[in-house]
């Protein structure tokens, strides 16, 4: 199971995220919830490129790692 860390992100650049593609008000609610999915989402993300270097026998986590993952994820929104 992977745990989902929400609470790595705070609310404000939540907001300032939502904010660059609007000038809109974003309810309290609203910017938690996004704060849980960018956790949801970073969390699979970390988890997937943990796997890619433990299967590769690194103990260092590289960037092609995150962007493996990454590939990965959006080939499972594609299909």
């Amino acid at each position: 199971m992977v745990a989902y860390l929400a609470e790595e992100f705070t609310i404000a650049p939540m907001r300032r995220l939502i904010k660059k593609f609007a000038d809109i008000k974003i309810s309290e609610e609203a910017a938690e919830e996004m704060r849980r999915m960018v956790g949801i989402y970073a969390s699979e993300v970390a988890k997937a490129a943990v796997d890619n270097a433990q299967r590769d026998n690194r103990r260092t986590l590289l960037e092609r790692d995150i962007k493996a993952a990454v590939r990965r994820d959006l080939e499972k929104v594609d299909h």
